[in-house]
Formats: structure tokens, C-alpha cells, sequence
């Protein structure tokens, strides 16, 4: 059940990537969901809306993307991994019979472009925030290492190591100094979503200079020594890393902008979202038992594979792998309550 705190809060909708049945999953869906959104009325005489459909909701999306890939702790990062992710990542954005299920969110086949990955050089760092990682874009924007790219339309991935966990609370450490401070707790079981309890990553944004800074962030999902870290779903953790990193671009293109809903910005700032809360990539590993089912490795048309999480599809009415032609635009739009005067 969750905690007194959890049910006094905001609906929210969803940017996070998380496993099935985890307590990051339960600690999500419970305060998932749009604000304002009008409830759902059935129109006599015709068929019913599947309830999980995406809704546009008049908020931005981005068709032609563009990314790059930061690999936090480049110490620990084995290099075959990082051209493996890179490879594949690249690939699967590019892939034709997958931006023809993603077709129907924009108003035509989305594209994207990869820019070379970087190394932040240093050791792993045993836990990382979500503040850590606005603070770090901070620091690169200010050291000009973001600079060369269009902000309104690309997204920064941050690639963090082989056991790194990735935290949702802010107040689980403190910088002091320069220095990061002992961490605290999580917190109660409730409010726990770390990659330990099934978080796989998060996308956003962060303002800097008055400018909107959009980033992704996930882990290194794998299963070591008896403990999960993130979502580890295939034969290799370098494959989960695709997986999540093809979960969260596609979700920052159809809805960047919902760091500002969750942040108390008005729900018509959001793209496409579902009446539940949900992004593109969430109904799919929520219902999906085994995940295998939409955790698959996909044949590109360039040769050879590539590992990805099947999204949601208005046209199909779920999780939808390659389709060869592209989707007509989907049509759903949202209606929200007006705000009292």
C-alpha cells in the first residue's frame, strides 16, 4: 500500500524505465498519471478506446533527434561494451520498421542522428542522483562540452558503469565541499526506486542559462553476484544497455518535455502520454510476463541485430515490433479540465 506521503501527492506522469513487479514499478504506478485530465467518456455506437492508448496532449515532440552518449566512469567501462552500445544503439534509431510504429506519433517517419560518444574519465561512482547528473550536464554545458548541438533537439545520454546505482531521491547524498558526503537511506520501502529495487533509468531536462537541456540516464543492467542492478533481460548487460537507452530516446522524442508536468508545469507542456501516466515504452514492460516478450533482438536492415523494448503502439492497441510501412498519424488527443480563475 502505499505510504500516506505517496497518496497526498500530484498525479505525475511517467519518465522513468523500471522492471515489472519491482518496488520501483509500485512506487511509480501509484502516483502515476496527467493532471487535469478530463476522465474518459464512452460515445454510444462506438467501439471503446483501449485504455492504455497514448493521448497527444499539445506539448512538443521532436522528429528529427539527435544524441550523443557520455559514458560516466570510462575507467570501468570495458571498450568492446561501448562500441557494441554505440553500434547497436545507432542502429536500432535508425531502423526503418521500427520508426514506422514510432510514425504515428509525428507527422511523419521520425529520424535520428548519432554524434560520436565521449568519456568522462574517473573511477565508477558508487551511486549517482538525479541531481548529480543535472549538476554534471551544469558542469558541461559550462566547460563548452555540450556545445556544436542544437538543444531543442538533442538529447545527452549519460551511460553509467557496471555497478553503479542509480537513485531517484535526491537526499540520498550531499555534495560538501566539492566532496560527496556519506549517503543516507533511501528511504522508506514505499518511496524506494533505485536500481537495485528495478529502476532502469529516467530521461529529462534541466535549465541552464534560461536554455532546456534535455538528457537521458541508465545503468549497466546486469545480475552480479546474486544482485540485480537495473533491468537485466539479455544474454549480455551490454544488450540491456541498448535496450534502456532505446527505451528512454524514444520517449524523449515523443514527450521531452514532461520534466516540467512532473515539476508542476501544465499538463498541455506534455506529448504524448496515456490517461494512466504512461510514455511510450512504459505499458509494455508493465504487462509483459516474461519481458522477453518485448525485450527482443531485432534484425536491422543494415545486417545483423539489435537489442530493443518493443513500444506502445496506438494502431495495434499495445506493444508493437517492426512493421514494414509506415503508420498513419494517430489521431487521439487529450482534453483537460480548465484551471479555476
Amino acid at each position: 500500500m502505499p505510504s500516506a506521503s505517496t497518496k497526498s501527492r500530484r498525479p505525475r506522469p511517467m519518465n522513468v524505465h523500471v522492471h515489472r513487479g519491482s518496488a520501483a514499478e509500485r512506487k511509480y504506478r501509484a502516483v502515476a498519471g496527467v493532471p487535469g485530465l478530463m476522465p474518459e467518456e464512452s460515445v454510444q455506437g462506438l467501439p471503446s478506446t483501449p485504455t492504455h492508448d497514448l493521448l497527444f496532449h499539445g506539448g512538443k515532440t521532436i522528429r528529427n533527434l539527435t544524441y550523443t552518449n557520455f559514458y560516466v566512469g570510462a575507467d570501468a567501462w570495458d571498450q568492446s561494451d561501448i562500441q557494441n552500445i554505440d553500434r547497436a544503439l545507432d542502429a536500432a534509431m535508425s531502423e526503418p520498421t521500427l520508426n514506422n510504429v514510432m510514425a504515428q506519433y509525428f507527422t511523419g517517419v521520425p529520424t535520428t542522428k548519432f554524434v560520436a560518444s565521449k568519456m568522462l574519465a574517473g573511477a565508477a561512482p558508487d551511486q549517482v542522483t538525479k541531481e548529480d547528473i543535472e549538476q554534471l550536464v551544469n558542469t558541461l554545458h559550462g566547460q563548452g562540452k555540450l556545445s556544436g548541438l542544437d538543444f531543442s533537439s538533442t538529447v545527452f545520454n549519460f551511460m553509467l558503469p557496471r555497478g553503479t546505482v542509480l537513485v531517484d531521491d535526491p537526499t540520498a547524498g550531499e555534495t560538501t565541499g566539492g566532496h560527496r558526503a556519506k549517503r543516507r537511506p533511501i528511504g522508506d520501502e514505499d518511496d524506494k526506486a533505485s536500481s537495485l529495487e528495478g529502476l532502469g533509468g529516467f530521461h529529462g531536462s534541466v535549465q541552464v542559462s534560461g536554455t532546456t537541456i534535455y538528457y537521458a540516464v541508465g545503468v549497466f543492467s546486469a545480475a552480479d553476484g546474486g544482485q540485480s542492478n537495473g533491468i537485466p533481460v539479455f544474454d549480455a548487460p551490454w544488450k540491456n544497455v541498448v535496450a534502456t537507452f532505446y527505451h528512454e530516446l524514444n520517449e524523449a522524442r515523443t514527450d521531452p518535455d514532461v520534466e516540467q508536468v512532473i515539476n508542476g508545469g501544465p499538463a498541455s507542456l506534455l506529448g504524448w502520454n496515456s490517461r494512466q501516466g504512461e510514455e511510450c515504452g512504459d505499458f509494455p514492460v508493465f504487462e509483459a510476463d516474461p519481458l522477453t516478450k518485448v525485450f527482443q533482438e531485432v534484425a536491422m536492415a543494415g545486417g545483423g541485430t539489435a537489442p530493443v523494448q518493443f513500444q506502445y503502439s496506438n494502431f495495434v492497441h499495445g506493444p508493437e515490433g517492426p512493421a514494414a510501412s509506415p503508420h498513419p498519424p494517430a489521431t487521439q488527443k487529450a482534453t483537460h479540465r480548465r484551471s479555476a480563475a
